[in-house]
């Protein structure tokens, strides 16, 4: 509900136009401040349609932008927009979108893409800005104040989207004369990980949840990236024009072996877990000269490849985190070449773990240290219980995408995820759940080699089917290639995939979903 005194003023600003948006900024202002517990406006300025461009993206309506701040403990505070449509073409709607990476930035192209889609829409920078932690980015050897800040840490994945929606509610409750209908929230990446915070820690706050490639498991997720860059050091797949053809070339025999199991050769590995591809057979001969040619692999390289496919284990061969997918490895550079782990990992274990921005991550013990990662960044950045029963108790309902081809995120762990949940909430999840594995799908939309193929699942549209008709989503769109191609794929609702049936390649209706009929490694 909303609060009394924000409820005692909205005769004064009903209206969801223009006038109204000046009057958030002006005399009523400060009596939504006091009303809002925490929170400050710092200013509404009206926008005509077409005249803010986002990345080559114009707002198809007329919005009020929203500028505010809501505090939280440690003299912190969650910078925020909300970006209100004009009242003709609002759809009842608020959607709330997440971060990317290490944040500290608002993602003002998804405020943009879901504006001109008639949600009224929120975002915020995560309680910390970018321009205060190397930009955002994570660098080896360099101090990052959100990490060492405990409050601001909390902030970053696990509060900060609960942080800003009770008073967007009640903005927007004030700007149109009633609150929202619905309410949604969208994320991916680190987005898909405060996702699972909402579920697991505001589940209240959502009626429905999109968590696209969630990096969930944030901890071992950055441990991911440093296996592979020490299982590549050595070989040429460290480099990153060598490296990238020999990606290129085991990718493409990966390919060759296994694009056919769906019953299409389409250059698309509908589900890499039924390919039985074994990389030893890509060993250089006599008749293949390593040293020159990137059509065969070194014994090094084959061993590293069965690295990353395996994931990391410590030495008695327990898994730490999944390893990559067949299909997947023309994507994966940013690993092979040390990229990942020298930002991420370094900043990870340097500012949070061992807090010394000396420590060397070549010492990193896959025994003894696993411990203190889980307890103190695990504590701080991970959102895997298994328990979600609350959120599923409210009516709350939760879709998972995840690419095939993720150059990020091991593709399997949404599904070991799933499991998970499946095991600790007595079996069948279907009633709230549902995870869409992406055939050639990248991490959030981009791909380094699959740009010909679909990238964006029509996730949040599929959610509100749910949510607000009980239409279950037994299938899903999957469109949006980078290339500007118009292809379409059918998603299906794992374990289920695509099975082709005829017509088309390209289009998504020549697909049905199905159950498995071969065996899974």
């Amino acid at each position: 509900m909303l609060p009394i005194l924000v409820l005692s003023l909205l005769a004064k600003v009903v209206a969801g136009d223009d006038s109204s948006c000046h009057a958030l900024s002006n005399s009523l202002a400060l009596d939504l401040n006091q009303a809002l517990n925490n929170t400050a406006l710092m200013n509404s300025t009206w926008i005509p349609a077409g005249a803010k461009n986002i990345s080559g993206t114009l707002n198809s309506v007329a919005f009020c932008e929203v500028f505010g701040a809501v505090s939280y403990p440690g003299n912190n505070s969650v910078i925020f927009e909300i970006w209100l449509p004009d009242n003709k073409a609002y759809n009842g709607r608020f959607l709330a979108v997440g971060n990317g990476g290490m944040a500290g930035i608002i993602d003002e192209y998804a405020l943009m893409e879901n504006l001109n889609s008639g949600y009224a829409v929120a975002g915020g920078d995560s309680g910390h800005r970018a321009a205060d932690n190397n930009d955002g980015e994570g660098e080896d050897g360099v101090y990052i104040p959100y990490l060492r800040d405990r409050n601001q840490i909390l902030a970053w994945i696990h509060n900060s989207i609960s942080y800003f929606t009770p008073p967007a509610k009640s903005i927007i409750g004030a700007y149109y004369g009633s609150p929202p209908r619905h309410s949604y929230y969208k994320g991916c990446s680190t987005g898909g990980a405060q996702g699972f915070a909402l579920a697991q820690f505001h589940p209240e706050l959502f009626d429905g949840i999109v968590a696209g490639s969630p990096g969930n498991w944030y901890s071992h997720l950055t441990l991911s990236f440093l296996w592979n860059a020490q299982a590549s050091q050595g070989t040429r797949l460290e480099d990153e024009t060598t490296g990238q053809a020999v990606l290129d070339f085991v990718a493409a025999a990966v390919l060759d072996h296994c694009d056919e199991l769906d019953g299409i050769k389409d250059g698309l590995i509908e589900d890499p877990l039924i390919c039985d591809f074994d990389i030893t057979t890509l060993a250089c001969n006599s008749t293949t000269t390593s040293l020159n040619s990137t059509q065969c692999l070194t014994p090094a390289e084959a061993t590293a490849f069965q690295k990353i496919y395996d994931g990391p284990r410590n030495s008695t061969g327990h898994s730490l985190y999944p390893g990559f997918s067949f299909g997947s490895e023309n994507e994966i550079l940013p690993q092979t070449s040390g990229s990942l782990s020298g930002s991420f990992t370094a900043s990870i274990l340097q500012n949070v773990v061992f807090r010394n921005l000396s420590y060397d991550l070549s010492t990193f013990d896959w025994d003894s240290d696993i411990a203190l990662v889980n307890q103190r960044a695990g504590s701080l950045i991970d959102e895997i219980s298994p328990d979600l029963s609350a959120f599923r108790a409210r009516g709350g309902k939760l879709i998972v995408t995840q690419g095939w081809s993720d150059q990020y995120n091991a593709a399997t762990w949404p599904i070991q995820h799933k499991e998970q949940l499946e095991e600790a909430m007595d079996g069948d999840i279907a009633d709230w759940f549902a995870l869409f594995m992406m055939p050639g799908g990248g991490h959030c939309g981009t791909t380094i080699s699959h740009g010909a193929y679909a990238q964006t699942p029509q996730s949040l549209w599929s959610l509100v089917k749910w949510v607000e008709n009980r239409e279950a989503p037994h299938d899903m769109l999957f469109s949006g290639s980078p290339s500007g191609s118009n292809v379409t794929r059918k998603l299906c609702p794992w374990p289920e995939t695509a099975e082709y049936v005829g017509g088309a390649p390209w289009d998504w209706s020549s697909f049905v979903c199905s159950a498995l009929t071969q065996v899974r490694q």
